[in-house]
């Protein structure tokens, strides 16, 4: 449980944060009372300067075309649900911020005004916490206060209770907490706010996510008036599989899921944060913990290989079968889960199958066709001959491997002077996870999946274990796994066609010169 702040702790973060805010927003002392007003006209018709010129605290760097949206959608709609689940570092408490003074006291149409907010957190304590924003911008904002005049009153201005001398209220409970009686004198809350409302302890029990959503849908929104408008914003990653962010995404009038990058593998919001920032962090923390806090993607679910092994392996050239497999995108029926790629070197000696590497993350197709020369050219290094690579083109993917893939490794190919002997795994693939279920569980239960001790620090090697220890029937990324399946059925068939005496079968074609 996280530690109480004291009220001096509180204290102390208060008179830093108004101090701060204090020295940000400077005023211009000789501007005309006309000026003045024109000025801010101007700002409460163009949201974006107005959040520019009153937060320049938070309003750090120009936004993405996502963030615009969604605020169109919020002022917009005076009764409307959104969850945000944007990634860390994408500013959704601070744009959520911004949106509610905006329509608390900008001077815009009667209809669209909120005054009675009521923000709710996992405990008091950090509803307490997520307050102090609009508190101190609220009370230290001098520009703020020079264009709306003062907001602070004098006798109901605490911490977790506020009311500004206009009537804007604002109230913080925790979870759980009874929300009922919460009033603006005769005025129902109009805006509820929702910010990290899902714990890692709290997900670790079903039951007791299943009661939060209840207490929200029971106890939290029908604080409201049915006559008047209410709008929801709820902000929070998806932590886990069930939680109480995916729930309520269920329900509302819109759901966003926003990573730190985007499916083509660039970064969401390039005006503030850049590759190589996004590649530092990234490299600090494991990829089970990059894919929860940055992806959306909880990966701790895995209810089917329980335990990776580990291994030396043999030679390759000593190996009975070596393939090479990839997985070079999501089908269409897959496409709106996040867009991986996969290919593994994988090699059967004896009962044992080694995956002796691989390369799996998110990758732009010519890299991909990158990689696929340089797993050929590892395997012609290791002595492999024949060297087989296979590519997945079931019938949803065939165009994408006939007009994007080809190309490239054409291109690649000419540049290297160097053939690679593809050929594309046309067959009809069963749903995709029972048939990695169907094939690789026995095989790891029994000891003989094995990966390459010697690339267990691989970043790459990395994220296909954590797929696979993360895989189960709802799982987002699943490449990895798919591939190497890929791989295994693929030896399977070659060891089974080459066996002695075994014999092959193929459909008879119609002839008009047989009888």
């Amino acid at each position: 449980m996280a530690k109480r702040v004291t009220d001096k702790e509180y204290l102390e973060a208060w008179r830093e944060f108004c101090e701060n805010m204090d020295n940000a927003t400077p005023i211009d002392l000789n501007e005309t009372h006309s000026a003045k007003i024109k000025r801010k006209n101007h700002l409460e018709k163009n949201p974006e300067e107005w959040f520019k010129y009153y937060f320049p605290m938070y309003y750090t760097s120009e936004p993405a075309d996502f963030h615009i949206k969604a605020t169109k959608r919020v002022l917009a709609n005076a009764e409307w649900y959104e969850v945000r689940s944007w990634s860390r570092e994408l500013s959704k408490s601070g744009r959520t911020m911004m949106e509610t003074l905006y329509l608390g006291i900008a001077d815009i149409p009667v209809e669209l005004k909120v005054d009675t907010i009521l923000l709710v957190s996992d405990s008091l304590d950090n509803a307490e916490r997520l307050l102090l924003p609009y508190k101190g911008t609220l009370e230290s904002n001098n520009r703020i206060i020079n264009d709306y005049g003062v907001q602070k009153k004098i006798g109901g201005w605490e911490s977790t209770e506020f009311t500004t001398r206009k009537g804007l209220s604002f109230r913080g409970i925790g979870a759980g907490q009874s929300p009922r009686g919460t009033r603006n004198k005769a005025k129902r809350p109009n805006l509820i706010l929702i910010d990290d409302i899902d714990t890692d302890e709290l997900c670790r029990n079903i039951e007791r996510v299943k009661e939060r959503i209840k207490w929200i849908e029971q106890a939290l929104i029908p604080t409201r008036s049915i006559s008047c408008g209410l709008r929801i914003i709820a902000c929070g990653n998806i932590i886990a599989k069930y939680c109480c962010i995916t729930e309520m995404g269920k329900k509302a009038d819109k759901w966003e899921v926003i990573n730190i990058r985007d499916k083509s593998g660039k970064s969401s919001w390039p005006q503030k944060n850049s590759e190589d920032a996004i590649d530092r962090v990234l490299s600090l923390i494991s990829y089970e913990s990059y894919q929860k806090e940055y992806f959306n993607n909880p990966m701790d679910g895995g209810d089917t290989f329980k335990e990776i092994q580990f291994g030396k392996c043999p030679q390759l050239r000593h190996c009975d079968s070596v393939v090479i497999y990839a997985d070079p995108a999501p089908s269409n029926k897959d496409k709106t889960s996040a867009c991986s790629k996969a290919i593994a070197i994988i090699a059967k000696k004896g009962l044992d199958f080694f995956i002796y590497k691989a390369w799996v993350d998110q990758m732009s197709n010519a890299n991909f066709c990158e990689y696929l020369f340089e797993a050929h050219d590892t395997c012609k290094r290791a002595g492999v001959d024949p060297i087989y690579v296979w590519i997945e083109n079931n019938s949803l993917q065939d165009p994408f491997y006939e007009q994007v893939i080809l190309p490239h490794i054409y291109r690649i190919g000419d540049e290297r002077k160097t053939f690679l002997p593809i050929r594309p795994d046309d067959r009809k693939k069963p749903e995709k996870y029972a048939r990695i279920e169907g094939t690789l569980e026995p095989l790891n239960r029994l000891g003989h999946l094995i990966f390459n001790v010697m690339e267990e620090s691989n970043k790459h090697m990395e994220r296909m274990v954590a797929q696979f220890t993360g895989f189960n029937r709802k799982a987002k990324l699943m490449d990895g796994p798919d591939c190497v399946e890929g791989g295994v059925w693929i030896i399977n068939e070659i060891q089974i066609t080459t066996a002695t005496g075994a014999i092959e079968t193929f459909e008879r074609k119609k002839s008009k010169h047989r009888m």
